[in-house]
């Protein structure tokens, strides 16, 4: 099966229409229509019912968006090992949540060029879900997340023993306060207990999945909320933000995941440097270890 064809199926699921995934694809809407048709031959079923309202996935279409992205990665992936750059002797594909490629896996790239220039690398950022589906399924050979999903095949080694803070722009914002108070997802540990802690919290008027965005927003406009102490430590050390007195503090450890068929050697290589930069405590202290 050619990639093109699940490809063309994502972008059409993707977008909602033949019309638009040929846009997006940059090929004619008649290109798009005889792409669906030869991978419907392929699979001999039907996978998308167009209508006014655009286009529908039938039953089959569903199983198959389940496939389609870890077809088009693991093609990706295989033709970036089959293709190994000059000078260099294997590829290592890494993945990170979002919240941990600064400074983690930005400092582990450094360490690699530092310590493994020998061996070419591949980074993604991503959500957990799709990070463990990933290394599970041979995409990704090493991913570092806050909460990997036990699977078959899969080694989880702690990286990371971080921890959850409740910090606020007003030096003396009482432990229970309800002003200003920013609710930040961090999964469902954190939302366990979190509602034992504060069971008065639950109704926050801003709640938000992502804990930059939460930081970034009480910096600009005030209130306080649970942030990664990482995270926080620049802003406490100058004074914009301050713990608040007596409020819990919850652990959120990261994980790095890698699966058993992996290359000992090349993972191994990768492990180490994790194991280094994340005993780091700042951007610039590993730029001065590497020496760059």
């Amino acid at each position: 099966m050619e990639t093109e064809l699940a490809r063309t199926f994502l972008e059409i699921v993707a977008t909602g229409s033949f019309l638009r995934a040929a846009e997006k694809l940059h090929i004619s809407q008649t290109a798009v229509s005889a792409r669906i048709r030869s991978l419907e031959q392929q699979l001999g079923r039907q996978l998308i019912v167009r209508n006014k309202a655009g286009a529908t996935l039938t039953p089959a279409g569903e199983k198959f968006l389940r496939y389609a992205p870890s077809l088009v990665q693991l093609w990706e992936r295989a033709s970036h090992d089959v293709s190994v750059p000059p000078g260099h002797r294997a590829v290592l594909a890494m993945g990170a949540e979002l919240t941990l490629w600064r400074p983690v896996l930005l400092n582990w790239l450094l360490w690699m060029r530092k310590e493994a220039p020998d061996i070419a690398l591949r980074t993604v950022v991503g959500i957990q879900e799709s990070l463990n589906r990933q290394v599970a399924e041979g995409v990704l050979d090493l991913a570092i997340m806050y909460a990997p999903q036990h699977l078959p095949g899969l080694i989880i080694e702690q990286l990371v023993d971080e921890e959850l803070v409740l910090v606020s722009t007003d030096r003396d914002t009482p432990r229970g306060t309800h002003d200003g108070y920013v609710y930040v997802d961090w999964g469902p540990d954190f939302s366990v207990q979190h509602g034992v802690s504060f069971p008065d919290h639950a109704s926050s008027s801003v709640l938000v999945g992502l804990g930059p965005l939460g930081l970034e927003y009480i910096l600009a406009a005030g209130g306080s909320g649970y942030f990664r102490r990482s995270a926080a430590q620049p802003y406490l050390a100058s004074g914009q933000l301050h713990i608040v007195k007596g409020a819990p503090i919850f652990p959120y450890p990261a994980y790095a995941v890698y699966a058993t068929r992996s290359d000992p050697k090349l993972v191994g290589i990768g492990l180490k440097g994790l194991r280094t930069v994340s005993a780091l405590p700042s951007d610039s202290e590993v730029l001065a270890a590497a020496d760059i």
